[in-house]
């Protein structure tokens, strides 16, 4: 997508105040536009269709310089945004990571660490990332409170411990593998398979876009152009054996809410360490001409103690998706297998001369 600049002015913490005080979630009220009304399908259903990007500077969790901090004052947003626009070069690497921590570090040490997280082979530079959007919540989760995930189960940190240093192949009689002794090992983004639901990675390729009918709505990510058909007919989730790779969803309105549950996720599906287990659950509230508030909760008792819930306001694009050209067979899987095949002899070779 075209790189747009805009400064986000959606939150408010009148807006969070009015939500404590009605008992409404952040996605009905956070960013609300006083007298707006929502435009209607021809069935009367809220219009949500059209292009929605999230490209919010917002980290996941609060960073611990602002515990029990909740929002920013404008003056506080207008120097973070002062410190990345000096220091953050198009020509860099690209900021795939917290780009909030990396501005906080500027900010004590003067340090703006743009450095690359693949310093071997390289990586994208920033001109291909879209430019970020500012408001002045200090952490897109929601709920715990204090805006940090919960801990996670003893499961769940030998899960991902696991997965940091190899890659176990399902119905391997020989335990876990290497990271790369086939390409069955290699995550489903670089196989081009599946990004994955929820997709929350702002910046790049971060778009999605919305289409209704009276029985359907139809998600369509930007990365790797999965589309999800929802039905809205209240019909029962598929049969607890079959598993999908961005889970079974099924949707209906509360309100001028669109509420989304997904169940029977693929034990090869993944986010954040979860897998079949996760219980996925969205909610989409049209809350001005501009902004989707998307909110989103998931519950994976075998990976954290507590479901946890994030929001995200998706801004409205007007701008096409257009294809992204990934597709399983990836032409740089071989050379990613051949690259560590040479790695693995380069450290047979070396323990050889230690002997």
């Amino acid at each position: 997508m075209k790189k747009t600049l805009v400064l986000l002015i959606t939150a408010t913490v009148l807006a969070a105040s009015l939500a404590a005080q009605s008992g409404l979630s952040q996605s009905t009220m956070y960013g609300a536009q006083a007298g707006w009304k929502v435009p209607r399908t021809p069935d009367g259903h809220p219009d949500l269709q059209g292009v929605w990007g999230n490209n919010s500077v917002t980290p996941m969790m609060r960073p611990p310089q602002w515990k029990n901090k909740e929002f920013l004052t404008d003056a506080e947003v207008k120097e973070l945004q002062t410190i990345v626009a000096r220091q953050a070069k198009e020509g860099g690497d690209a900021i795939f990571n917290d780009i909030i921590q990396l501005a906080l570090a500027a900010k004590s040490s003067g340090k703006f660490d743009q450095t690359s997280y693949d310093p071997t082979t390289g990586n994208y530079n920033q001109f291909w990332m879209a430019e970020r959007e500012w408001d002045n919540r200090t952490s897109l989760i929601i709920d715990p409170p204090d805006g940090q995930l919960p801990p996670m189960t003893a499961a769940g940190r030998e899960r991902m411990a696991r997965t940091a240093t190899a890659a176990p192949v399902e119905g391997s009689e020989n335990g876990p593998r290497g990271p790369a002794d086939g390409p069955e090992d290699r995550p489903l983004s670089e196989r081009c398979i599946s990004y994955g639901v929820p997709r929350i990675r702002p910046a790049y390729n971060s778009y999605i876009q919305i289409v209704q009918s009276p029985g359907y709505v139809m998600i369509m990510s930007e990365m790797a152009h999965d589309a999800r058909i929802i039905p809205l007919d209240g019909r029962p989730h598929l049969d607890s054996r079959v598993r999908v790779w961005n889970g079974d969803s099924r949707a209906h309105w509360e309100g001028d809410t669109l509420v989304i549950d997904t169940t029977n996720f693929s034990p090869k599906s993944e986010f954040m360490g979860a897998h079949d287990t996760l219980h996925l659950t969205e909610r989409l509230t049209r809350v001005g001409p501009e902004i989707l508030n998307y909110e989103f909760t998931v519950n994976d008792p075998t990976m954290w103690t507590a479901p946890w819930t994030a929001m995200i306001p998706l801004k409205h694009k007007n701008e096409a998706i257009y294809e992204y050209a990934c597709h399983e067979g990836n032409e740089a899987i071989p050379n990613m297998l051949r690259g560590h095949r040479y790695e693995e002899r380069q450290l047979a070779g070396t323990k050889s001369q230690q002997k």
